[in-house]
């Protein structure tokens, strides 16, 4: 099975939070850049989250993971939305080599009635809204096409037939003596993806239904052309565990709190790793054990050479406090997380959240930088941290970085560092959500077209909902006047 590097190029979503219609590329069509980045910018409210949150649980369907509850919250039941449902598109590039398959993965997420106990007749506190994925479809160019730059769909999730087109169904899964067998697995499978509130072309599974399928074909004329369809498939899976990674605003409150995030993923001899470790530094020791102390240490050496760079002088250590006996019996160690400066060691609990911050992410930023299937997404990327750094990391992933960055920032600094084809506004239109600036110039101050297009709607009128100073000031004086 081919290996293929994955990264997004567009992304629609609709009736999603507060966006009804909205649609973003990813791609930079002014440069040709190994990096592909995209800073998401607008007020408050506009639709920011709702791409990240879009990304996340994409996350979490690629992974076979359980969809949260609370997305139930998030389907946007406006008039126009017969469905009662949230629709998102995902487009991918996958590329090997001179290769290159353009992919779409289609879902929809709806909210359903979850009963929480077995009786016959409930009252209305007995359920909740439970969510499921429903919908989906991939499509991708068909192995038979001499263009694989168009796409067809090519297999979609059917209330009837489970699976259409049937053709493609039998040819994926197989048929013969083996079909009722397949029928009934596909049923369980579907049920149970329903049940877990899952999904069910990414669950466990239904890729299994396909890895068996390989071994009755391995020496059949046809195996080529399955492996380019299951390739597809596991190349997507993949992606999901070991190459997209999102930091949202609720991983990023912990720092808040003393708790140090490290967000990481790296390969050794073996294995690739990837995960995100909570370590609370309001305490004199914390206790890990010997396989999270290993890839603590890993990662903090790793994050460490770029570290001292970018805030001279600064690198973070583990110290070992000594062996500990771990609830489960396992032995594991006391460690404590320091700051070097100046030869100086201190608690790392004493540095700034900005500092913090960039320890959080910085192993995934130099993931981003050096490989291309590594796609980052940071919400508030730039809370807490100083501007002019901000917008020099920025332009050296952007300029010089192979992966793909995508983050929401009330800063304008990288406005003025990055290229212009890899920024995009927020819009107070529902139905039109995120847009490009066009006609701008290399020569232009993105930054400078920002603040007049707020003031003075010269370029679009549609960016930002317009307050009035003198009522902002009459409803402080009328709230404090009700205080008094």
């Amino acid at each position: 099975m081919k290996i293929y590097s994955v990264r997004i190029t567009n992304i629609k979503i609709k009736n999603f939070k507060n966006t009804l219609n909205g649609s973003v590329s990813l791609c930079n069509l002014r440069k040709a850049y190994k990096a592909s980045v995209l800073g998401i910018y607008g007020q408050n409210g506009s639709g920011k989250t709702a791409l990240i949150d879009s990304i996340s649980l994409l996350k979490d369907i690629l992974t076979g993971s359980k969809i949260k509850n609370f997305y139930s919250k998030y389907i946007n039941l406006n008039e126009s939305n017969t469905s009662k449902a949230s629709s998102f598109s995902f487009d991918f590039l996958l590329t090997n080599g001179d290769e290159e398959i353009p992919v779409t993965y289609s879902f929809s997420l709806k909210a359903d009635e979850n009963r929480i106990d077995n009786l016959e007749n409930s009252d209305i506190n007995s359920s909740s809204l439970k969510v499921s994925i429903i919908d989906e479809s991939i499509a991708c160019p068909i192995f038979s096409d001499s263009d694989k730059r168009i796409k067809r769909e090519f297999l979609k999730e059917d209330q009837s037939q489970i699976l259409w087109p049937k053709s493609r169904k039998d040819f994926l899964l197989g048929t013969c003596n083996n079909s009722n067998r397949i029928e009934t697995d596909l049923i369980v499978a579907k049920e149970l993806a329903y049940e877990d509130s899952s999904s069910f072309l990414f669950s466990r599974r239904f890729l299994k239904l396909l890895r068996d399928r390989e071994e009755q074909l391995k020496n059949d004329k046809k195996y080529e052309e399955y492996s380019y369809y299951r390739s597809i498939f596991e190349n997507l899976v993949n992606y999901g565990h070991y190459g997209l990674f999102v930091i949202n605003t609720a991983s990023s409150s912990l720092l808040s709190l003393n708790v140090q995030t490290l967000n990481f993923k790296y390969n050794d001899s073996l294995t690739k790793t990837v995960g995100r470790i909570a370590l609370p530094l309001d305490k004199e020791s914390i206790l890990v054990k010997n396989r999270e102390f290993n890839v603590i240490d890993k990662v903090i050496k790793n994050l460490n050479i770029v570290l001292n760079k970018i805030i001279p002088g600064l690198t973070v250590s583990v110290k070992k406090l000594g062996k500990a006996h771990l609830e489960d019996g396992e032995i594991g160690y006391k460690i404590q997380l320091l700051s070097l400066r100046s030869g100086k060691e201190i608690p790392l609990s004493f540095e700034s959240e900005g500092i913090k911050k960039i320890i959080s992410f910085l192993q995934l930023l130099i993931a981003v930088y050096n490989e291309s299937s590594i796609t980052l997404v940071v919400d508030e990327l730039d809370s807490g941290i100083f501007e002019y750094l901000l917008g020099e990391l920025l332009s050296i992933v952007s300029e010089k970085g192979k992966g793909q960055l995508i983050f929401t920032s009330h800063n304008l600094r990288p406005l003025e560092t990055l290229d212009k084809g890899f920024i995009a506004f927020t819009t107070i239109n529902p139905n039109n959500r995120y847009v490009k600036l066009t006609n701008v110039k290399s020569t232009n101050n993105l930054r400078d077209m920002y603040y007049k297009n707020l003031i003075l709607g010269e370029y679009r009128d549609d960016l930002y909902d317009l307050t009035n100073n003198s009522e902002i000031a009459l409803a402080f004086r009328e709230a404090g006047n009700g205080n008094g």
